[in-house]
């Protein structure tokens, strides 16, 4: 069936794509799950969408969703090696305590790594190690930590392997143009340090004037996180039910609306609820509640609030004691996303307890036990070294505050950031990975797949930990979304999205076209995934410029620069997510500080296309 040139299958198709981008966009649901919908979608519309069952699952044997789950293994398997963590130990030295250099180092350093090394693990390892070198410098973290996620994404434009959506682009590009085998490795790596380097120079210049300072240099976590009104000390008097029984059981029997996290004793302090301690008359107990869930449990069990004894952040620093404070982001592809804390069991497995949680400007302090996790959630938390060691390395918490940072330019380098007597093999399959698919010996997935089959062998990466460092979210988002362009193109969607592209150009010149193209392209990457972007933009682009007489390429690599550089949302790339939380940022920051980088990246992007592979 036909209405005014438009079929059936195009309608059906365009309703599933905007049933996705609603779904998208308001994150109802993970957007990975919403992804296996679309696959079902696609399959149970098969008349009029033209996606079989074979093709619906396409997206899992696609090169580029092999290609990427190979390079999150090879990625974490240089993490391992220690060299991320060795330079964060350099860059506290080289900064000195001073603003300016935390930001050159933060900035320089970030983008070339993030060129070969999937940026989202770069910024989970640099938060603490960057939150520390504000506190050295006596600059608030917000100022470095969004320079932080724009620089690595920058970085990403650098090469081939930098972002997922530069190889997707590539495997696009070999099957939509004829004659090309893809992106090589360096292709655009000339043009990606023209735009690194321009992103740079606005970082530490207008960008640098633009960034609000959200955290205040060196503040307390307590008042950060305002609880002032939430922790409080109570002493055990002699006729205290508390009087000789445990933590743990005192918490069962009359613990409801608080926590106890501390008890003092004549100069000591024993962290609770790990304590095998018991309570005594004239104990003060550091209790987590509210005011008035205090005064409740003082009329139950005579625990009486010292009201000139204030709770603060040097309150939990204790030589003696493990357990500390720190501010812990949830990652997007965390297990804990969707749980609530106390399904979660973060408290019963881990020995950790969340005090507050901050979500964009809202900050939750009440009721956490039944809060549900989102991702860039910054929880407040009080922890063990173990504990730490455990979400860092499992990747379900982001830790973006930690004593074990503190004073890193003063350190043993050595005992701080060891390097890993694997790290000159890791690095040497790494860089055989790169050569090979540079000099064209063999394709990257190919090339990607041997170096981590070189990694597990040789002792540089075990298999679970090669498992567990693939963002399956990521990989099924992406497996999810690759057949919606396979229906755009056995429908005609694309066809038609290219014949709007076409009107314009009656308007504009084509140099202007390719601009507005990428802006659009751009634009849509900020609130949706940048992979569902590629996904839909690129059809478009190669059908546009075919129709426009126009060069192809340069327009599936404007819809790739435009889709993998997006500053303007928290939820347009992970890196800003991550960094949300910590820098206690609002929603508008990202559209006052990197609207206008993109803007920028923008025409820069454009001309340097249009100057190198024409138009």
């Amino acid at each position: 069936m036909v209405v005014d040139g438009v079929t059936t299958g195009v309608v059906v198709v365009l309703c599933i794509i905007l049933a996705a981008l609603a779904l998208f966009v308001s994150e109802v649901i993970p957007n990975d799950v919403t992804a296996i919908g679309v696959i079902g979608a696609l399959v149970i519309f098969e008349p009029w969408t033209g996606v079989g069952a074979r093709a619906a699952i396409s997206g899992f044997a696609n090169p580029a969703t092999v290609t990427i789950v190979a390079m999150y293994m090879l990625s974490a398997a240089i993490q391992d090696t220690g060299i991320v963590h060795r330079l964060g130990v350099y860059l506290a030295d080289f900064t000195a305590g001073n603003e300016f250099r935390a930001l050159v180092a933060t900035v320089g350093t970030t983008g070339p790594i993030a060129g070969f090394i999937n940026n989202t693990p770069v910024v989970a390892v640099f938060i603490p190690m960057i939150s520390d070198l504000a506190d050295e410098a006596a600059v608030s973290p917000s100022k470095l930590l969004l320079p932080l996620s724009y620089a690595a994404i920058l970085g990403g434009t650098l090469t081939l392997i930098g972002t997922s959506t530069n190889i997707l682009a590539s495997e696009y590009a070999r099957t939509l143009i004829d004659g090309r085998s893809g992106i090589g490795m360096f292709e655009f790596t000339p043009l990606g340090i023209v735009i690194l380097a321009v992103g740079l120079a606005y970082l530490l210049t207008i960008g640098r004037r633009l960034t609000p300072a959200r955290i205040p240099a060196e503040s307390d976590l307590v008042e950060e996180f305002d609880l002032d009104d939430h922790l409080a000390v109570v002493s055990v008097s002699p006729d205290s039910p508390a009087v000789g029984m445990s933590v743990e059981a005192f918490s069962a029997e009359y613990l409801v609306e608080t926590r106890i996290l501390q008890i003092r004793r004549n100069g000591e302090v024993f962290a609770a609820p790990r304590t095998d301690q018991r309570i005594e008359a004239g104990d003060q107990l550091v209790v987590h509640g509210t005011l008035q869930a205090v005064n409740r449990l003082g009329k139950v069990t005579g625990l009486k609030q010292i009201l000139r004894e204030d709770v603060t952040e040097e309150t939990f620093i204790e030589p003696t004691v493990d357990e500390t404070l720190a501010r812990a982001v949830v990652p997007e592809e965390s297990a804990y996303v969707g749980e609530t804390i106390a399904e979660a069991r973060i408290a019963a497995f881990h020995d950790t307890t969340v005090l507050a949680i901050r979500r964009g400007d809202e900050l939750l302090r009440t009721d956490l036990d039944e809060r549900t996790l989102r991702p860039g959630d910054l929880l407040l938390v009080w922890t063990t070294p173990t504990s730490i060691e455990y979400f860092t390395d499992s990747g379900e918490l982001v830790i973006a505050h930690e004593e074990a940072y503190d004073k890193l330019a003063k350190a043993d380098v050595a005992n701080i950031a060891p390097l890993s007597s694997k790290t000159p093999i890791a690095v040497g399959i790494m860089a055989g990975v790169v050569g090979a698919t540079a000099l064209g010996l063999l394709p990257i997935v190919i090339a990607a797949l041997v170096g981590v089959f070189a990694m597990i062998v040789t002792g540089c990466l075990s298999a679970p930990d090669a498992y567990d460092a693939v963002s399956w979210n990521v990989i099924f988002l992406l497996a999810g979304v690759i057949p919606l362009g396979v229906a755009m193109e056995a429908t005609g969607g694309a066809a038609l999205l290219a014949e709007l592209v076409v009107v314009a150009a009656g308007f504009v010149p084509l140099l202007a076209v390719l601009f507005l193209f990428y802006l659009v392209t751009g634009l849509l990457a900020s609130v949706i995934t940048p992979v569902a972007t590629i996904v839909l933009m690129i059809p478009v682009a190669v059908d546009a410029a075919v129709r426009l007489d126009a060069n192809a390429f340069s327009f599936v690599l404007a819809a790739m620069f435009a889709a993998a550089t997006s500053f303007m949302t928290p939820v347009g790339y992970q890196t800003n997510l991550m960094v949300y939380g910590p820098g206690g940022y609002r929603f508008s920051d990202f559209l006052r500080v990197g609207g206008p980088l993109q803007l920028l990246i923008s025409v820069v992007t454009t001309l340097g296309i249009a100057f190198r592979w024409g138009v």
